[in-house]
């Protein structure tokens, strides 16, 4: 370990650098590795200092997939909208009739008020 400090010592003194001290020097230190395949991710933890707070959550893509992800807010569920320019006029249609506000059928019945309060009362 002093043999590589003194050689980079003596490269920096030196206004003429030789690469092959450099290259000696650049093999002593130590370098750390790390191996991702697919199954990082399973196997190890977030590597941040401020950890975000994540929620499991299903997202449902229009055409009717979903996979599992994690999102900053606490949601169950969240459903991608539908492209209706990909579907045919009718089916473009019946979406936009499903948008548009139900008119309300108002039902009125007459009530008879014939109920006669005078008769249950005791005359005397």
């Amino acid at each position: 370990m002093n043999d590589t400090m003194i050689l980079l010592v003596r490269v920096h003194t030196n206004d003429r650098m030789n690469a092959t001290l450099l290259l000696r020097a650049s093999q002593c230190v130590p370098t750390l590795v790390r191996g991702f395949n697919c199954w990082t991710a399973a196997i190890t933890k977030k590597h941040r200092t401020v950890y975000a707070n994540t929620y499991p959550t299903v997202l449902v893509f229009s055409n009717g997939s979903s996979i599992n992800i994690e999102y900053h807010e606490p949601r169950k569920i969240i459903v991608l909208p539908l492209n209706l320019s990909e579907l045919s006029e009718a089916e473009q249609k019946m979406r936009l009739e499903k948008r548009k506000p139900k008119s309300k059928i108002v039902l009125t019945d007459e009530i008879q008020d014939d109920f006669d309060e005078f008769k249950y009362i005791k005359k005397k």
